[in-house]
């Protein structure tokens, strides 16, 4: 292959041509679940702002404040938020909220982890909406599309649209790339996959459920001494994580890693009883799907 043959193929693998309804498809899905996933947890969220003001750890862009918001204040940032989410998600003024929702999504998420414990799972969901913000997803599907009387939009094919996907197909596959090089850094390095280190995580939260009064998952329970059983869950699961940015080669390669990642959160939820919702759910992996045609290569 060619100096020429591979910058195509670069630049069709990263950019390939689309038309508007491949990110608008994912401006609509990942929109709907975040709105869903906050509301639900907006009760939560108002006791976290409401805790001693001495628990507060500022972190990542809220290492601007020396001390916390009043409460008030807090919770009416957060219902911004999930308001602008909603303008943003059917697209209306999409140029000018879809960034503020991006940069409200990013402060709620950063200003919660500051009160303590970091939810890392929630990183990928703010991540996908600060892409969604930031590119050109509401140019069909959208109240800003039929404003301008398109429609679902012409079946145009251009490279920023197929851009979109890509950028979002990127950030999920960093996320599991860190995770599966944080596990061989640590003093088991690729001795993780034989399992041990699992098992153990396992133990140590059904003991620690047994202690707060909580149900341990039968499953893990029932499997704990199937060693072999654990030694491939773990290979499998760092394989997935360390092989994640192979989901951007090739569709094939993308939907074998979605399904394989999913199943994987599925497993754990099963057997750990640790729920990732915006895994399991399949919303993640939808910038793998064939929402919308697109040019062949």
């Amino acid at each position: 292959m060619n100096g020429a043959r591979i910058r195509q193929w670069t630049v069709d693998t990263l950019r390939p041509a689309a038309t508007p309804l491949r990110p608008a498809v994912l401006r609509i899905g990942v929109g709907l679940f975040a709105a869903r996933h906050h509301r639900r947890r907006r009760t939560l969220l108002r006791g976290v702002h409401a805790q001693d003001p001495r628990r507060f750890a500022p972190v990542g862009v809220v290492r601007v404040l020396q001390r916390p918001l009043r409460p008030a204040v807090a919770d009416r940032i957060l219902d911004a938020a999930q308001a602008v989410n909603v303008l943003a998600t059917v697209g209306v003024a999409h140029r000018v909220t879809g960034p503020l929702n991006a940069a409200l999504q990013l402060w709620t998420l950063t200003y919660r982890n500051s009160w303590g414990m970091l939810y890392h799972n929630d990183n990928m969901l703010v991540l996908h909406q600060m892409v969604l913000g930031a590119g050109p997803t509401a140019d069909a599907l959208s109240v800003d599309a039929l404003m301008r009387r398109r429609g679902l939009a012409p079946a145009v094919f251009e490279r920023r649209y197929g851009a979109v996907p890509v950028m979002l197909n990127a950030v999920t596959s960093a996320v599991y790339f860190v995770s599966g090089v944080a596990k061989v850094r640590s003093s088991t390095g690729f001795g993780w996959a034989s399992g041990d280190v699992l098992r153990g995580q396992i133990a140590i939260d059904g003991l620690r459920k047994d202690l707060f009064g909580s149900t341990r998952p039968a499953a893990g329970t029932a499997l704990y001494h199937r060693e072999r059983l654990f030694t491939l869950m773990a290979a499998v699961s760092l394989a997935v994580e360390l092989g994640a940015p192979l989901s951007l080669l090739d569709r094939r390669l993308g939907l074998a890693f979605s399904a394989a990642a999913w199943g994987m959160h599925i497993g754990i939820r099963e057997i750990m009883g640790i729920s990732f919702p915006y895994n399991t759910s399949g919303v993640s992996y939808l910038g793998h799907l064939p929402a919308g045609p697109q040019l062949r290569r």
